[in-house]
């Protein structure tokens, strides 16, 4: 019997798969991962160590896009940097928002991940911060990255506009609550208040 043109199973197939699932349900299982393959369950483990693995692959191709190489970690640019590189991590995730749940329960440990924690702890570094104060940093521009992404996935009516909603509140739906670019102008929003605040945090550091 002649050998089929393509591999029928690889790790590539299988973060496919997975991530499919996962844009659709927010989940995946390996035995649902094999029948969606239509595979036995053992035979995904010839390519995968397991579930973890299957997540940090997709972590890892979630990020594939963000580009490192065209940042400059210096003194004088260490705030650019980082607002950089925040854009291109929320606009890494903004494909596939449900993926972030997952991620977030699971330790990084993939490379491409740790070449963006990298690039940031030295733009925090440059910027006066101590090592601590860089893992905090990190975490906090972590945190508003990934909520901003997983904001994507929100319905375009965000909050209903009920009695419930005081003036102020109602005032604000009325504005902006439901703009096409609720989500994006938010973003924005943040990251100006975010970057101002470790702008600050900076100078007074030193």
């Amino acid at each position: 019997m002649p050998r089929p043109p393509q591999r029928l199973l690889s790790a590539q197939i299988i973060v496919d798969a997975a991530l499919k699932m996962v844009d659709t349900a927010g989940d995946f299982t390996m035995p649902g991962l094999a029948e969606r393959l239509n595979v036995r369950p053992s035979s995904l483990y010839n390519h995968v160590s397991g579930r973890a693995e299957i997540i940090e692959l997709m972590r890892a191709r979630a990020m594939a896009s963000i580009r490192l190489d065209e940042h400059d970690a210096a003194a004088d640019h260490w705030i650019d940097t980082v607002a950089s590189l925040a854009r291109e991590y929320r606009l890494s995730y903004s494909k596939h928002p449900r993926l972030i749940p997952l991620l977030t329960a699971h330790t990084v440990q993939t490379d491409v991940a740790f070449e963006m924690y990298n690039a940031l702890a030295t733009a925090f570094t440059a910027g006066g911060f101590s090592p601590a104060e860089v893992l905090h940093a990190i975490t906090a521009l972590d945190s508003f990255v990934l909520g901003s992404a997983l904001d994507l996935a929100a319905p375009q009516e965000v909050w209903a506009n009920t009695p419930r909603a005081n003036e102020p509140m109602r005032a604000a739906l009325a504005a902006a609550g439901t703009a096409p670019n609720r989500a994006d102008d938010a973003f924005d929003f943040g990251l100006r208040v975010l970057i101002a605040g470790l702008r600050a945090e900076a100078s007074s550091a030193r």
